[in-house]
């Protein structure tokens, strides 16, 4: 009897480490500019799977969204975190990030570019099943993932949270072949009630499928628990949500699930 549990143990520490999630740094260049992005895999799993492409927020590409990355890997999905700002730009000050985005969207054909090259270099991998990709993005990665699919991305869907829903690259009847999915707090002053109210009229008038969700009393950032300690030393209007953030992971994991089962 003691041999049979010492041979279920061995085989059950195995499996745990056989589904270690796998994770890679990928360096590429856009327009001679060096990206680093993050890729994660579960390496338990065998063949192609969906690849998820996700955009970090204004910080840049830290510790947060590489986590996320994680937590799809583990969801049986390919993700890569890839890098809008490139050279390994990471802000710890809301001015610095501030000025990181106003360089990016000041300059939308190479955010395009760079983010076309961040899905190919994911399509090569051999994890991934190139005919199913998404995105998702937050805070300012969630403005980018939108921004993707107004211009017409081949994406299956993209998912924003707490993302900014202004443009002015407004969809166009016909362009919008991703499904759409937004997360938005009703208490956000960076994506105020007018802004919300003009985005579902956008979307409308694209014929666009899209969803938007938002969660009252919640503010921005409620997806990150660096937002309270962002908050609290810069005093910004944001601050996490545990409650939101928990649903609205899991309403993208069943949008998910729908739009790579198409």
């Amino acid at each position: 009897m003691p041999r049979i549990l010492s041979c279920l143990l061995l085989m059950l520490s195995t499996a745990a480490v056989d589904a270690e999630i796998k994770t890679e740094t990928l360096s590429y260049t856009v327009d001679g500019t060096t990206m680093t992005g993050y890729l994660a895999y579960d390496d338990a799993l065998s063949g192609p799977r969906p690849g998820v492409l996700v955009v970090h927020e204004w910080w840049g590409q830290n510790d947060y969204v590489r986590k996320r990355a994680e937590q799809l890997a583990a969801l049986g999905y390919t993700a890569f975190a890839l890098d809008m700002y490139g050279e390994g730009k990471v802000a710890d000050h809301p001015d610095t990030a501030k000025s990181f985005v106003q360089t990016v969207i000041s300059n939308m054909p190479i955010a395009e570019r760079r983010f076309v090259a961040a899905r190919t270099l994911l399509e090569l991998q051999p994890t991934v099943d190139k005919q199913h990709i998404a995105a998702i993005g937050y805070c300012f990665g969630g403005g980018m993932v939108l921004h993707m699919a107004r211009v017409g991305m081949d994406l299956d869907g993209v998912v924003s949270f707490h993302g900014s829903l202004v443009t002015k690259t407004a969809a166009q009847p016909g362009d919008v072949k991703a499904r759409v999915l937004v997360f938005t707090g009703a208490d956000d002053p960076m994506v105020p009630p007018e802004q919300v109210q003009a985005f579902e009229q956008e979307m409308s008038a694209a014929n666009a499928m899209y969803e938007l969700v938002s969660y009252a009393g919640v503010t921005h950032g409620f997806t990150n628990p660096a937002a309270d300690a962002a908050a609290e030393r810069f005093k910004m209007p944001v601050a996490y949500n545990a409650q939101a953030d928990a649903a609205s992971w899991k309403r993208m994991q069943a949008f998910l699930k729908t739009v790579f089962a198409q």
